[in-house]
């Protein structure tokens, strides 16, 4: 999530308010219409040859590279943001939890309930309004550590004060506990408090929190990233591999949803006899982006 990595510096302007739906679809809606100069420069074609689909900041919404996007389904051929005029927020889309590379399918169980308790913790805390300041705090202290996340001197904004990615960790954690158990309790066990644990014990967790020198075993995997790789690919395909391996009937369902897939794609392809050109200025044109007025937004 660096700058190196799935980021846009074009996009380092794009100050995007969560505080309601119509300043988040007006922010993207700007961004989707106006031209951009640079991508004007660039042109949409060079001959023959398409270069971009359009010369605005974002061509279409997906290139929204927010950490979690408001997202809701869409049906073919309607464009995100007015189906979010249409029906509202459905889901937020969490980027960057499934990509633990010591897992043969990028994550495990017990991740997934600490997921759980953060996002209802998310939930459930005050949120007040943020401001422009905040949201360019938010993207620096990303780049920070996403860059130097392993350097025990970084210190991160929190707020306006200065503090330590382990120290804002732990916090983090201590208001978490209470939420892990209240989901024991309702489900039975230990199971999410065994995720986040009180500050004593030792937790895997807590470790990471307070040793940043702890994701260098990361750094060394990602350096042989092919080798581990090939045995994650061994690992997902063999009948021993108990985590990835589900029983035939769901193997079965998986199987259909993938065959039916396929035939849909083979059958738009087949009924596609729209020339690119025309289908693009369609797509860009307001009737398939503009739905109802957003809550908040006035009527254009």
């Amino acid at each position: 999530m660096g700058r190196l990595g799935y980021q846009s510096d074009a996009q380092a302007s794009l100050a995007v308010s969560f505080n309601s739906l119509g300043g988040y679809a007006a922010a993207l809606h700007h961004s989707l219409t106006e031209p951009y100069p640079p991508y004007e420069a660039i042109g949409i074609t060079d001959g023959a040859n398409y270069r971009q689909l359009a010369t605005s900041l974002l061509q279409i919404e997906n290139e929204f590279y927010g950490n979690d996007p408001a997202e809701t389904a869409d049906p073919p051929g309607e464009r995100p943001l007015k189906a979010l005029g249409e029906r509202g927020v459905e889901y937020v889309e969490g980027r960057c939890v499934d990509v633990n590379p010591f897992f043969p399918i990028g994550i495990d169980e017990g991740e997934i309930r600490f997921m759980d308790i953060f996002l209802l913790h998310c939930l459930l805390q005050a949120s007040p309004n943020d401001t422009p300041e905040e949201i360019a705090a938010i993207s620096r202290n990303q780049h920070l550590a996403a860059e130097r996340g392993r350097d025990p001197a970084l210190r991160l904004d929190r707020y306006g004060q200065p503090v330590a990615p382990a120290e804002w960790g732990a916090l983090l954690l201590r208001e978490c506990e209470p939420v892990a158990a209240a989901l024991d309790a309702a489900h039975g066990g230990r199971s999410y408090r065994t995720c986040c644990p009180p500050p004593r014990p030792r937790s895997a967790t807590r470790r990471r929190c307070r040793r940043p020198g702890c994701s260098g075993r990361r750094s060394r995997t990602t350096a042989s990233h092919f080798r581990a790789s090939r045995w994650h690919t061994r690992s997902v395909t063999s009948a021993r591999c108990s985590t990835c391996r589900c029983p035939d009937a769901v193997a079965a369902r998986y199987a259909r949803m993938a065959e039916e897939s396929r035939a849909a794609q083979r059958a738009i392809e087949a009924a596609d006899t729209v020339e690119f050109e025309v289908h693009r200025q369609r797509y860009l044109g307001q009737d398939l982006l503009s739905g109802p007025p957003f809550p908040g937004r006035p009527a254009d």
